[in-house]
Formats: structure tokens, C-alpha cells, sequence
């Protein structure tokens, strides 16, 4: 669980990154001070959306890195990088309507019943035939989708692969959970 100090740096963290992303600045923040999850490696996705329409999304599941670098890291890449937004990133003007969250990720876990997981509370990971896609545990909230779907649409319009791909033996299914601290760029 993160404190709500450490929320705050987080949030200060990105909204520095995806400031300098968009204007073409440079932005390098010093370890935070009394914030000890920040300073341990972890995986975390970015997300930005104007209007509540996506506008960028990235992330990992692994880092070396302390949370904090990982965070300004991604929060760079979310805003220049998601390729679903290729000649359209986000723009300056857009910084007072945009709403980020950041997602601090538990590690995988294998899921040997998928039809077992915690819509809300589980994100999902699918692996096989050289391809991969995953889903944020809200995802399932804002779609309302059930399992089946959630499990489907994952494979289907993220790993590129049969929508019921997650049913067969040579799925590599994972699990994990996700810590998420939203916030608006100007203000909270």
C-alpha cells in the first residue's frame, strides 16, 4: 500500500513527465524523500485520457529500476509512444483536461482458473503463439464486460490471437493486481 505521501509524489512525478513529453522539455525528478515504495523496483502502467477517451497507455510488468524512475519513465512513453495514437499524441493544450492514473502492478501470478478471477480486482495477462496482451483489473469495471469477455477481448483485440485462445492448453494464462492513484494534470 502506498502512502498517501508517496500518491502524491507519484502524481508529481508524472504530471512533470507528460509536462515535459509534450512541450519537448527535459525532466529528470530526484528520489523522493521518505517514500520507501517508490524507492523499490516495480512494474506500473500510465494511462492519460481527455474527455474520458484513452489517449495513451504503457506500462510493464517487471523493473529493475526504483518504482519512481519506472513511473517517469512510462509516463513519458504513455503520452509519445502508445502506438494506437501515432499522429495524434497528446498536445499541450490538452493538459488541463487530461486525467491519469497510474497503476503500481503486484508481480504475476500463474491463473490455472480463469474463470475464478475477481472482475475489479485482477488485471490479466495472456501469453502464446509469440503474441501477449493484458488488461488493467478496471478495465473490466469501466466495460462491464464478464469474465469470458474480458478473457476474449484480451486475446482478441490485444494479443492478436482466437478469441477463445485463453480455453486452450497453450495459453499462458497470469494474473495480478494493481495499486491505482488518478489524478487530473492541473490540480487533484
Amino acid at each position: 500500500m502506498l502512502s498517501e505521501t508517496e500518491k502524491r509524489e507519484l502524481c508529481a512525478i508524472v504530471r512533470g513527465s507528460l509536462q515535459a513529453a509534450v512541450t519537448g522539455g527535459r525532466y529528470s525528478p530526484a528520489a523522493p524523500a521518505g517514500a520507501p515504495a517508490l524507492a523499490r523496483p516495480g512494474g506500473c502502467f500510465v494511462t492519460y485520457k481527455t474527455h474520458g477517451e484513452l489517449r495513451g497507455c504503457i506500462g510493464c510488468f517487471v523493473s529493475e529500476k526504483p518504482l519512481w524512475q519506472t513511473v517517469a519513465e512510462y509516463a513519458r512513453m504513455a503520452a509519445l509512444e502508445d502506438p494506437r495514437f501515432i499522429g495524434n499524441r497528446l498536445r499541450e493544450a490538452e493538459l488541463p483536461n487530461v486525467d491519469f492514473d497510474v497503476s503500481v502492478l503486484s508481480p504475476l501470478a500463474p491463473c490455472r482458473e480463469p474463470e475464478k478471477i475477481v472482475l475489479g480486482t485482477h488485471g490479466i495477462y495472456v501469453r502464446g503463439g509469440g503474441r501477449s496482451g493484458c488488461f488493467l483489473p478496471q478495465v473490466a469495471t469501466e466495460t462491464g464486460w464478464s469474465v469470458e469477455e474480458f478473457w476474449g477481448y484480451c486475446c482478441a483485440h490485444k494479443a492478436g490471437l482466437p478469441y477463445d485462445f485463453w480455453r486452450t492448453p497453450a495459453a499462458e494464462l497470469y494474473t495480478f493486481t494493481a495499486e491505482v492513484v488518478a489524478a487530473r494534470y492541473v490540480g487533484e
